[in-house]
């Protein structure tokens, strides 16, 4: 078998060193933490989840549950250890963070041919076969090497944290646990509020003061707005979108129910094992500390919370995937070279893993000499890759799994209901990744 470097342990590094050393290769995984920190990763660990901790939801009708399910079937290593570690979060997959990066370092470690290095890689040997997976905090020296190799210049946008609040310092006597719509478990804490509790909550965001941006103007991403620059948009934009109230039900005092009962509710989400911590979820910002503390505290609920981490924003990088990268995740003018994660502009840790395996999956067969695989976008994998590797954007921006980029069924013409149709397109993308997991395991 061949020697195989894969730079970058994060999530999508760590995926593909796993599956190259499953199939017998010897894998360089290096990666540059801790003798060089990123400023926004917490451990040692890899595969840290440096933002939220959940996975997206598990419903079989999301874009985000077909992800997982496709790299599940497809062999990945990550999805199981991250449902071996989940937390209660309704109807998605939330994971304890450390527990999580433990276990993913740990198996790294199982393999004897896995060399786990710790050191900057600042220059890409194009003559040797290499993965790419450093992330959206790719070091300055390794972006630099990646603009002379292909004479094309890496974008950036900001990425948000949202902060953590301990549970014991919420008020339960206004706060509530509820799922939306009741599905799955009642998971999540909830935090509500009147017309007049959300004006007074919009008019501290609005005019917070923000954290200085630093080296270069921030291109936010829709997928991950701070609340902040939503809140800009409207007076109602946050009740319509992270801060919705519809099917949240706080079932210990009213029947029968309205069918929106609340004007805005916060939502907390499980951080770690022992649910001693929530994430306020959807409110990645970039707000000064002492504005963050101000703002939380004019949640009904959180008027007392102790704030175990604040919001914090960090610069994220992603290559100009459309000029550089094929369908297989391989560079067009290096075959040896590939690229996986969010580094090639997927956004998200389903997105994440998935590009991992499946750079991973065609490093394999091309060191073989068989047939790279090329997902179509009847898949949810196959959409991602189709949408970042399609040569026409004009202005290309991250994205993360959705329906819209997936190809519509002919017989969802006649499906009026959305969750139909989006069942009917899951059932075919499953089809098509068993079909295709059975030619790999047979080593077609």
């Amino acid at each position: 078998m061949s020697k195989v470097t894969v730079v970058g342990s994060g999530l999508a590094g760590s995926e593909a060193s796993i599956y190259l050393a499953k199939r017998g290769h010897e894998v360089d995984l290096i990666e540059m933490r801790p003798k060089f920190q990123t400023g926004a990763h917490k451990t040692d660990y890899p595969a840290e989840l440096v933002c939220s901790n959940s996975l997206g939801s598990l419903e079989n009708t999301s874009a985000s549950a077909l992800l997982k399910s496709e790299a599940e079937i497809l062999g990945s290593s990550l999805f199981p250890i991250a449902k071996k570690n989940s937390l209660p979060a309704g109807n998605s997959l939330a994971v304890d963070r450390i527990a999580f990066c433990k276990e993913v370092y740990e198996t790294v470690k199982e393999y004897k041919n896995i060399n786990y290095i710790v050191d900057k890689y600042t220059k890409i040997d194009v003559s040797n076969p290499v993965i790419i997976a450093t992330g959206p905090l790719t070091s300055s020296e390794l972006c630099q090497n990646i603009k002379e190799l292909f004479n094309e210049e890496n974008f950036h946008f900001y990425d948000a944290v949202a902060p953590i609040v301990e549970k014991d310092s919420i008020d339960f006597s206004k706060a509530f646990y509820a799922s939306r719509w009741d599905k799955g478990s009642a998971d999540f804490i909830n935090c509500p509020m009147n017309k007049e509790e959300y004006d007074n909550f919009y008019n501290i965001l609005i005019n917070a003061q923000r954290a200085p941006l630093k080296e270069f103007e921030a291109n936010y991403f829709e997928g991950c707005m701070p609340i902040e620059i939503i809140a800009s948009r409207g007076v109602d934009t946050l009740r319509f979108g992270p801060m919705k109230p519809v099917g949240l039900f706080d079932r210990r005092f009213q029947t029968p129910f309205k069918k929106n009962q609340f004007y805005a509710v916060v939502q907390l989400r499980q951080d770690d094992k022992i649910a001693s911590m929530y994430n306020l979820v959807g409110f990645q910002t970039n707000l000064k500390w002492g504005e963050q503390k101000k703002l939380i505290s004019a949640i009904p609920s959180l008027e007392n919370a102790n704030i175990l981490r604040y919001g914090v924003m960090h610069a994220n990088t992603f290559i100009n995937s459309p000029k550089i990268l094929n369908k297989y995740l391989q560079t067009r003018k290096f075959k040896n070279v590939f690229f996986a994660g969010q580094l090639t502009g997927v956004e998200g840790y389903c997105e994440s893993i998935s590009t991992g395996l499946l750079a991973s999956i065609n490093m394999d067969r091309y060191l073989n000499n068989l047939d790279m695989i090329e997902l179509d976008d009847t898949t949810m994998l196959g959409a991602l890759v189709e949408y970042i590797t399609f040569n026409s954007h004009k202005n290309f921006q991250p994205v993360n799994s959705n329906w819209g980029i997936v190809r519509s069924i002919d017989d969802t013409v006649k499906i009026k209901d959305k969750k139909l149709k989006n069942q009917a397109r899951f059932n075919r993308a499953i089809t098509n990744i068993k079909e295709l997991s059975n030619k790999l395991n047979k080593g077609v």
